[in-house]
């Protein structure tokens, strides 16, 4: 199996090198410096779960010059869509399986009508049905320390279920080359679920970080910004009951599992930081379509929302 991984910063990066590790045939699409470093000196993980190695993998700014894929691993940020649906078109046209890797709500989740906050148009959703879709949540943490180094932290999991049952075969297969190369892939069923029960974590934890600037550890040990995070999350599981795809969530555990984990600053105020764009439309805005779509109550969100795209409103 030929396998790209289109976005390879710190997670596809990652999975880009245990996989070539491992000696599976393994492309990557990236960009800038992180791109020029691969493609001199392959990839390395200076810090993960399963050691410090390096990998030598096939780079290219472009899906299209690595030939053909069977499977592409979707791991870029939900803003980077529009330069990427090109070179994905291409590849789906030839026959290439897609897993999407990536934060919020996926492109897939709602296909008609199509989420405007994810897939405006549904130009994504018209390009990559679900007969070529696997759907991925990922549990893992990473960052780039330096271009073509990757430091990886957080465990090795991954939630994996094909859209379409037609490619159950694909599916197990991948998997099997995951766990080969020292990944837990799990396949479960329920996908939805899980993508929703990720993306409450995230809808509370990341605009909050972002608004106050704080860590992950600062934010829950604060009472004030503690509640609010609560507030956020709150409202992410009502729209999630309301849309049938989980039940009631004991927030004050997941709070404390979080607090349980590495400090760390989440993505968004990172991003937030280095005046990058921010995943807020998958992550936020999504959900406060959808709330505000079955007429639940999102006024929380809706305000974060409001606040960070008006912060943001200058970056490219």
């Amino acid at each position: 199996m030929r396998i790209a991984v289109v976005g390879a910063g710190a997670i596809g990066g990652f999975i880009a090198a245990m996989l070539a590790r491992a000696g599976v045939r393994v492309g990557v699409v990236a960009r800038g410096a992180h791109l020029e470093a691969m493609r001199r000196e392959g990839i390395t993980v200076v810090q993960s779960d399963a050691g410090s190695f390096s990998a030598a993998v096939d780079a290219s700014e472009d899906l299209r010059e690595l030939g053909h894929v069977d499977v592409a691993l979707l791991t870029f940020k939900a803003h980077q869509w529009n330069a990427l649906l090109p070179q994905l078109d291409a590849a789906a046209q030839a026959g290439t399986v897609v897993v999407t890797m990536q934060n919020g709500v996926p492109f897939w989740f709602r296909r008609t009508p199509p989420l405007q906050t994810v897939d405006p148009g549904g130009r994504i959703g018209a390009r990559l049905p679900d007969a070529q879709t696997i759907g991925g949540v990922v549990h893992v943490s990473g960052n780039i320390v330096a271009p073509g180094r990757i430091a990886q932290s957080g465990g090795t999991r991954y939630i994996l279920n094909a859209l379409d049952p037609a490619l159950q075969g694909v599916l197990d297969r991948f998997a099997a080359i995951m766990r080969d190369a020292g990944l837990a892939p799990e396949i479960e069923p329920d996908i939805r679920r899980f993508v929703w029960l990720k993306l409450i974590n995230n809808a509370g934890l990341n605009p909050v970080s972002a608004l106050r600037h704080m860590t992950i550890h600062e934010m829950l040990a604060d009472p004030v910004a503690r509640e609010e995070v609560r507030t956020l999350m709150l409202e992410a599981v009502e729209v999630g009951r309301a849309l049938g795809v989980v039940d009631a969530i004991d927030l004050e555990a997941r709070m404390r599992y979080a607090q349980r984990l590495s400090d760390v600053r989440t993505s968004m105020l990172q991003d937030l930081e280095a005046r990058r764009p921010l995943e807020l439309d998958p992550i936020v805005g999504a959900i406060v379509e959808l709330g505000e779509g079955l007429g639940v109550p999102v006024p929380r969100l809706r305000a974060a929302y409001d606040e960070l795209r008006a912060q943001t409103a200058a970056f490219s």
